[in-house]
């Protein structure tokens, strides 16, 4: 069988290459030349562990091919799947133009029956208008070929995303007859040998599952952040709660740690995209708009940390920034809750040094010379009045804290992931201020 993949962003090109890994004959297209001249020559842009090695390994035994001409890699694939942005518009809407044009070019081109599957993360209704875009494509041209459209969402998790596609949790496709479904399944045979399921649903399901996922965990997030800031004012430890509540089956303890909010290429457009889907058809979508709300106060909940212990001035205060990514394994900075800060401290006149593993690039990219980007940890802390701690990643969880005191103006630590201990921290002669800690 061989497949096509539209699109050779995140979801793209991990579809694409996990694919690849399990024998099919895979082409991936993308229209930016530059972008499949660097896949050509092995060098993928996208930080994700075990990606690169991934794709080299199936170029190099002729599974995976890249392209800038769609009619080309379309040909004769018997699967299509479109993996092409959909940004939210200003009313927080999913932009379906990319995914349109896709279709309609699909429509143009194909000449024998093939599936489509539309991967990109759609309203509910999309794959209907994908319907008609190819339709009509091959209306125009007379031609009667057949074709089928799917849904399968990607439920990938940026960090271990080759982890996640290929071990599944679930799989989860919209089809509307047999002989797609068929297909399907046997595409995704070798990823369910786990026995982890195929979930086979109609089409509407299939596209709102993947927002109703994401706000679902949205809902977790905000929830424990709004407990923490309570435990703040009550003088309570908010790690006490999230586990007192956690070892309740019915709740469990994934998604209960609190921090600075959600961030990240998902959450925030699928849950303004979801609103919006309901706010269209009459209805009101309280309990997510809530938590859409809570993430947005969150967001400068270490702000208003940092205002009240420098007595409401950050002017020319330096400071230090651990983590600029939105999350651990990842160069994403969308939406990232430590961009927030440092844009918020900027604008209060404060002067920031940061580091970040992975994102340092795209930071540059985002800030120019706006702020000073350390080589290590370290660098970042040299005369600087606080540490602010907004990214978990593995590296700064057991820094050398004798070392920092020595660089650093201030001795005072905003934990804006609640790693370190607070007692420990303390004897070590730093102030310390987590979310909900005591």
């Amino acid at each position: 069988m061989k497949v096509a993949v539209v699109g050779t962003g995140y979801v793209g090109l991990v579809t694409g290459t996990c694919f690849a890994e399990s024998g099919v004959t895979v082409t991936c297209i993308d229209k930016d030349k530059n972008k499949i001249k660097m896949l050509e020559e092995g060098s993928v842009l996208i930080y994700e562990p075990g990606l690169e090695d991934m794709v080299k390994r199936n170029m190099e035994k002729k599974r995976i091919f890249f392209t800038s001409d769609l009619k080309k890699g379309i040909d004769e694939a018997g699967v299509i799947f479109i993996a092409v942005g959909t940004p939210p518009g200003e009313d927080g809407s999913a932009d379906l133009r990319h995914v349109l044009a896709v279709a309609e070019e699909i429509g143009s081109t194909i000449k024998t029956y093939t599936v489509i599957v539309t991967k990109s993360t759609v309203p509910v209704g999309t794959s209907e208008k994908i319907r008609k875009a190819i339709s009509d494509a091959i209306n125009k041209r007379k031609s009667k070929v057949t074709f089928d459209v799917a849904s399968n969402p990607e439920f990938l998790k940026e960090g271990a995303a080759v982890e996640d596609f290929l071990k599944p949790e679930r799989i989860v496709i919209g089809v509307d007859n047999e002989k797609a479904a068929d297909i399907m399944k046997s595409l995704y045979m070798p990823f369910v040998l786990n026995n982890h399921p195929i979930l086979f649903m109609d089409i509407a399901s299939a596209e709102i599952t993947k927002y109703a996922a994401n706000a679902m965990l949205a809902t977790r997030i905000s929830f424990i952040n709004e407990i923490a800031n309570l435990c703040d004012i009550l003088g309570a430890d908010i790690n006490h709660v999230r586990k007192g509540i956690g070892s309740d089956s019915r709740i469990g303890s994934k998604f209960l740690y609190p921090g600075t909010g959600y961030g990240g290429s998902c959450f925030p457009k699928d849950v303004k995209a979801l609103i919006k889907t309901a706010h269209d058809k009459g209805y009101e979508l309280n309990v997510v708009k809530a938590v859409e709300q809570a993430n947005e106060y969150q967001k400068n909940v270490i702000f208003n940390k940092m205002m009240k212990h420098f007595k409401n001035s950050l002017r020319n205060k330096t400071i230090g920034v651990w983590g600029i990514s939105f999350k651990p394994k990842t160069d994403d900075i969308r939406e990232s809750s430590s961009i927030h800060l440092i844009e918020t401290l900027l604008k209060e006149g404060a002067k920031i040094r940061a580091y970040d593993p992975a994102a340092m690039n795209e930071a540059k990219k985002h800030f120019g010379k706006k702020i000073i980007l350390a080589g290590d940890p370290y660098e970042a802390l040299k005369g600087t009045d606080a540490l602010v701690l907004m990214t978990e990643w593995s590296e700064f969880h057991l820094p050398d804290f004798k070392k920092m005191a020595g660089l650093m103006n201030g001795k005072v630590i905003f934990d804006g992931r609640n790693i370190y201990n607070p007692d420990v921290i303390k004897k070590l002669g730093f102030r310390y201020f987590g979310i909900g800690r005591r």
